[in-house]
């Protein structure tokens, strides 16, 4: 799995003593037959990277010839097979296909957007636009600019392009140069120039952009948040608000939209994008493990 910033936190690392083959045929016998062996599945594709499961789905196909992602699809429902298969498909190809999701038909699901372009590293979003051109055969920036519009869209493509400096180091003096732009496009000024909140907050990289939110925090007395709030709106302000979350702690900006799904009784696809990228986006030893985000979306089903 491609490294994420995560604060100081770790990521997902691979299992020691793995066997693609070994895996394999253990899933095989779980899920074959009458009944599947549940725990069996989830102890293997949970405790396993994703590099590992992408050779175990390898190897199934190789012994069973038929994809990993087919069986599982076949034997299991709800929220724990959208989990599975989601295990399975690589990264890139799962942000890219709930991209897709959010911008088909009438309608534009903006906090899908949202979660995915605010919290990806530049890396994962190159990826992201070249499975997306695979997969859909468009381009994800054409897509984004058809769907959306104004500075939301504008700081959007900006993150598809993946445009944010991650070898960039902090820097006091830029950090104080970069407060002083937020705070002369926003509280200094009659209107805002939101082009300088997409210059700063979308081209930096977290960790000079958690110094920069200090440095504005001196300048002007109040923490960005306070200021994103009173001189944005809409959309642009929530993308806006979850960059700063995501910059100052990528597991608490998914802990805190797990927790505001699970107010909501709901199967739906939302809920699960948000547990599924909590996990994946989090040491396994965070906040949540996989299992006990499963056990979540399983107490869930039968509320």
């Amino acid at each position: 799995m491609a490294s994420v910033w995560v604060g100081t936190r770790g990521t997902i690392r691979d299992a020691p003593g793995f066997n693609a083959s070994r895996d394999a045929e253990a899933i095989r016998k779980a899920i074959r037959g009458i009944g599947t062996d549940e725990k069996t599945l989830t102890d293997i594709l949970t405790g396993r990277s994703n590099a590992q499961r992408q050779l175990i789905a390898k190897e199934y196909r190789a012994a069973a010839g038929k994809d990993m992602k087919d069986a599982l699809k076949g034997d299991l429902s709800g929220n724990l097979e959208r989990i599975m298969v989601a295990l399975v498909t690589p990264p890139a190809v799962f942000d890219a296909k709930q991209l897709k999701k959010s911008m088909k038909g009438t309608g534009t699901d903006e906090q899908a957007l949202i979660e995915i372009l605010a919290s990806r590293t530049s890396k994962q979003m190159k990826e992201v636009a070249q499975a997306y051109y695979t997969v859909y055969k468009k381009s994800l920036g054409d897509d984004i600019s058809s769907d959306t519009s104004g500075d939301f869209r504008q700081a959007l493509l900006t993150l598809a392009d993946g445009r944010r400096d991650e070898n960039q180091r902090p820097d006091e003096q830029v950090a104080k140069k970069d407060a002083q732009i937020l705070y002369n496009a926003g509280e200094k000024r009659w209107g805002t120039d939101e082009g300088k909140f997409i210059e700063v907050l979308c081209f930096s990289s977290f960790p000079q952009l958690k110094l920069t939110f200090e440095e504005y925090r001196n300048i002007s007395g109040k923490k960005l948040e306070d200021s994103i709030q009173s001189e944005t709106s809409g959309s642009f302000e929530d993308l806006l608000l979850a960059i700063v979350k995501c910059a100052n702690n990528t597991p608490a900006f998914f802990a805190e939209r797990l927790h505001k799904s699970l107010k909501v009784r709901t199967q739906d696809a939302a809920f699960f994008n948000q547990s599924f990228n909590l996990y994946r986006h989090t040491k396994e030893t965070g906040i949540f493990g996989l299992k006990h985000t499963i056990g979540i979306c399983s107490q869930k089903e039968m509320l």
